[in-house]
Order: structure tokens, then C-alpha cells, then sequence
């Protein structure tokens, strides 16, 4: 919890000065009791009460001004706070790698897969794009909430040479400038600076580790200045297995076909693992590994919740105003209700002398 106002809590001092002026009021007090002779009179006088129930109301009122002095110095608090809008651009990974057949029946096929549930979770909610990447990164579906359009883009994805994932993040970024004013393109400056996070995310979701371009932890710090956070997903095992895929997945001069696809040998998985962490953890992100298909659905699940919310600085003066007042106003209750009311002794003593 931090202050708008630290000033302000000198107010706190009010707790203290009340208690002093209590303190010297008793004391006035005792100075003009009045002498008795009997001790009888004096213990029927007294009212009824415990004493420990005299310091209640005293306490009640110095919590209320302690909380109040808090509230002026206008504390805010981070919470989770609903999206008005969000944009999410998915970023995939359709290198060579992707044809490995360590994930049934492919990476790249259960890539698709998950990723087109994912979209169709989020129907009615934020927009989504999708860029792909290999040699080279490309915008294939612009933001959008169109459900089927993205379906459709992802059933034709071709595989090639190359893992360009800097790149894949500075074309995300262009791609969420376009439709959200507060983003900038890559190359402008950014003009809004505020803390919290944009509305507008990016997930990248890869196998292997950035071969050319720009780097990742560049391209990272560009989403950073203009408060886009990255996800990072590192997906398949390191198994190594054949690469096959059928003849809708690859290009033409990507390998040599073989019975419906081609294998080029033996793949290892070469996910640059820190890479894409310290990718996620400079953009306020979060990384996640999926070595199977329930564990990547398993964590798209898992980022759908981070989209709905962002976490921001609240003012919560209000309250400590509500909760201050609340308490003084049952320290003045107590106080009067325990004064006015009648002590069993004396009620007693009266109907004893009335008899």
C-alpha cells in the first residue's frame, strides 16, 4: 500500500491528543472529588459496570482516528480491476521444428488446435489477431472478433525455415497499434507512460529459440515502454523424434516430400527457455512450459483469467473514511448508552428504600 498524501499522516497525532486530553480530564477530576465518610455510599454511587469496559469506547474512538489520519493521507492499494476492452495478438511459432512428432500428431498440429480453442473461449470478448512466424513474421489475421476468420487462417498454416521471435513481437506490437490509441508503433516514442499495464497482450508460443533478426529481449523492451505485456509458451519435449509433416504444411522448398509430408531426420527440442523468460518477466508477463497438448491447453486456460483482469493502483481512501467514521460512531454510542444507563446497584438500593 502506498500514500498520495504521506503528508497527511500527520493526522495520526490526533489519536495521541485526544488520549492526553482524556488523561487530564480524569485528573481534574480526581482533584475535585468530594470526601465521603462512608465507603458504603461511595460503592453504591459507583456504577455497575466493570471497569475494563470504561477503556472500550476510548479505544473505539482512538482506531477511528488512526484509520481517518490513514485516509487523508489517501492510501491506494493494487487490485484486480475488469478490463473495459483488451486486444490479444497470438504470435505462432510455424518453423520446420513445429512438424515434430514427439506432440500426436505433430507440434504445429496441436499448436493449431489449441490455439483455435482458445479463440473460441474468448468469443464475445476481447478482439483477437494472430501473427505467424518463421524466417520472417506476418500479420495473418488483423484484430478482430471475428471468430471464423481466425479459425480459417489457422487451418492453413505452412511451415518453414527460420525462428524470427523478436520479430513476431515488434510486428504483434504494430498489430495492437492499429486498433488501441494507446500503443505506439514500433519506431514512435511512446507518448503514454502511466503505470499499470496496456489492455492489449501478446502470447508468443514457440518451440525453439530466435535464429535471426531482432532480439527478443530488444523487442521485449519495446512492448515494455509501451506497457504491453508478453506471455511466452515453450512447447514440445525433448525427445528427439522424427519431423513429419503432410503435404498441406510445408512450402515447396522447405525439404523434399515424402509419403504424405517429408521427414528431415531426428529433431531436439532447442527452446531458448531463459530467453523467454526474461522476455516475459521484462513486459510483466508470465512464461509457461507445455510439453503436451493438455498441458498447453492447460496453460492458455490459465492466461485467459490474466486477460480479464490487469492489476492497478485503486484509491481506497474511501474506505478508511467509511471504517474511521464507522468507529467513532460506536465509541459515541457506547459512551452514552453506558453513562445514561442506570447501574444495578443503585436500582437495587432505590427499590430496597422504596420498600
Amino acid at each position: 500500500m502506498s500514500f498520495t498524501w504521506p503528508w497527511a499522516l500527520a493526522a495520526l497525532l490526533a489519536a495521541p491528543l485526544v488520549f492526553a486530553i482524556w488523561w487530564l480530564t480524569r485528573r481534574r477530576r480526581r482533584r475535585a472529588a468530594i470526601r465521603v465518610t462512608s465507603v458504603a455510599l461511595v460503592r453504591l454511587a459507583l456504577p455497575g459496570r466493570v471497569r475494563w469496559r470504561r477503556w472500550i469506547p476510548a479505544a473505539l474512538l482512538a482506531a477511528g482516528l488512526v484509520v481517518l489520519g490513514l485516509g487523508a493521507a489517501r492510501p491506494q492499494a493494487t487490485v484486480p480491476v475488469p478490463m473495459a476492452s483488451a486486444t490479444i495478438l497470438l504470435a505462432l511459432d510455424i518453423s520446420g521444428s513445429m512438424c515434430s512428432t514427439d506432440v500426436d500428431p505433430n507440434r504445429i498440429t496441436a499448436a493449431t488446435e489449441a490455439a483455435a480453442d482458445f479463440i473460441r473461449s474468448q468469443q464475445g470478448g476481447p478482439r483477437i489477431g494472430l501473427v505467424t512466424f518463421a524466417g520472417t513474421a506476418g500479420l495473418i489475421v488483423p484484430p478482430t472478433d471475428d471468430t471464423q476468420a481466425l479459425l480459417d487462417a489457422l487451418e492453413g498454416l505452412v511451415t518453414s525455415r527460420g525462428t524470427v521471435i523478436g520479430q513476431a513481437i515488434l510486428t504483434s506490437l504494430d498489430a495492437i497499434a492499429e486498433v488501441d490509441p494507446s500503443v505506439a508503433p514500433t519506431g514512435a516514442e511512446p507518448a503514454d507512460r502511466g503505470q499499470g499495464f496496456a489492455s492489449s497482450v501478446i502470447v508468443v508460443l514457440t518451440d525453439g529459440a530466435n535464429t535471426q533478426g531482432v532480439d527478443p529481449q530488444t523487442a521485449a523492451q519495446e512492448a515494455a515502454l509501451r506497457r504491453v505485456r508478453v506471455f511466452t509458451i515453450g512447447f514440445g519435449t525433448t525427445t528427439p523424434v522424427p519431423r513429419v509433416c503432410d503435404s498441406t504444411q510445408f512450402d515447396g522448398g522447405f525439404g523434399p516430400p515424402g509419403r504424405g509430408g517429408f521427414d528431415r531426420g531426428r529433431g531436439r527440442l532447442a527452446i531458448d527457455e531463459n530467453a523467454l523468460r526474461q522476455v516475459a518477466d521484462t513486459t510483466g508477463g508470465s512464461y509457461y512450459r507445455a510439453q503436451n497438448a493438455d498441458q498447453l491447453q492447460e496453460a492458455l486456460g490459465k492466461l485467459s483469467g490474466t486477460f480479464t483482469f490487469v492489476n492497478e493502483q485503486a484509491d481506497i481512501a474511501a474506505w478508511f473514511a467509511g471504517a474511521g467514521g464507522l468507529l467513532i460512531a460506536a465509541a459515541v454510542a457506547l459512551s452514552l448508552w453506558w453513562n445514561n444507563r442506570p447501574s444495578g446497584r443503585l436500582r437495587s438500593g432505590r427499590a430496597a428504600g422504596g420498600g
